[in-house]
């Protein structure tokens, strides 16, 4: 089996290195080939998202990539890479696993999912000036609600989760978001699973005061954004927080932090992470025991004090990962 390993811009090469070498040691019977995407290939092809790489994504079931830097000065030619290969790929949803590894790291005992429509809402990208303002178009479809809450419902007859929340803002958004909380009943109705709904801004709350009452989250694009990235902060930060962006053929797993170029070369990113985002994806691809012993080995290590600076630690992040190589050995 091939997949693709695309390292990016700033910590990504750092971060995904890591992952790699994680893999590598328990033994995934992959073929992994490396493709360039960001600033670092427009540098080296003219391209941010050069064709043999989408020609290879079409050709794998799975990527794992690291992060990306935009241009820091205007280029009319530029478009997101990433937001390409959501739309080449139809990824529509964004699954963001957060969950406190350690007692005392993080703020809050949380352990939830939260699935993110990943193709429509605010980030349709269609604006258009209107007097002194501008007008941004939001956009919220019934296939789009009706996949998304399929998925949201089949991760967790898969992972044994018992509860579904749908989070929406439909006493504003009378039509949007109430269309997408009519699909969500109707499309849980007989599944077996405990279904409730929350506003979004109740929701922001309960992540902090209610978390053990919050298992899966199902809801729009921006809700998700904001909401994960809270979550994540409050586990630990977004050094801690994996995720992936989901297709019926494609699956791209990423950490969900950024490029950070500021850092990048230091040799202080948090790759945990990338590690187990690479755990995602050998779950996915069928190789649970193998993605298992991953994240038991990251729960190990921090257990046993290893650490990156972010998490309180004084390892860097080749330091942590020949650390946490030694740990996954012995899983």
């Amino acid at each position: 089996m091939r997949v693709a390993i695309i390292p990016g811009d700033g910590i990504g090469p750092e971060v995904i290195s890591s992952a790699v070498r994680a893999i590598e040691a328990v033994s995934a019977d992959i073929e992994m080939e490396e493709a360039l995407m960001g600033l670092d290939a427009h540098r080296r092809t003219g391209s941010y998202l050069p064709e043999r790489t989408v020609e290879l994504l079409r050709d794998v079931p799975a990527a794992l990539f690291g992060a990306i830097t935009s241009p820091l000065s205007y280029d009319p030619t530029y478009r997101s890479p990433l937001l390409q290969i959501r739309k080449e790929f139809d990824l529509y949803a964004n699954i963001r696993p957060v969950k406190r590894l350690h007692p005392d790291i993080g703020l809050v005992d949380l352990d939830a999912v939260i699935v993110r429509e990943n193709t429509e809402g605010m980030y349709t990208g269609i604006e258009r000036d209107e007097g002194d303002g501008v007008i941004t178009e939001r956009k919220v479809t019934t296939r789009a609600c009706r996949r998304l809450v399929d998925r949201a419902l089949r991760l967790c007859r898969e992972e044994g989760r018992r509860k579904l929340t749908c989070v929406h803002k439909s006493n504003v958004l009378r039509r949007s978001d109430g269309l997408f909380r009519k699909i969500f009943y109707e499309r849980a109705e007989g599944q077996g699973i405990e279904v409730s709904d929350m506003l979004v801004d109740a929701a922001a709350a309960a992540l902090i005061t209610k978390p053990r009452d919050l298992d899966v989250i199902v809801t729009l694009n921006l809700y998700g954004d904001i909401l994960s990235d809270e979550a994540a902060a409050l586990t630990g930060g977004l050094g801690f927080a994996p995720s992936a962006n989901m297709g019926d053929d494609l699956a791209l797993f990423e950490p969900t932090h950024g490029s950070a170029p500021d850092i990048a070369g230091k040799n202080i990113a948090n790759p945990v992470a990338a590690i187990l985002s690479a755990a995602m994806m050998l779950r996915h691809l069928g190789m649970k025991d193998k993605a298992l012993r991953l994240e038991t080995a990251v729960k190990d290590a921090l257990a046993n004090g290893l650490r990156t600076r972010d998490a309180g630690g004084r390892l860097g992040t080749e330091e942590f990962t020949r650390a946490y190589l030694e740990v996954l050995g012995t899983t």
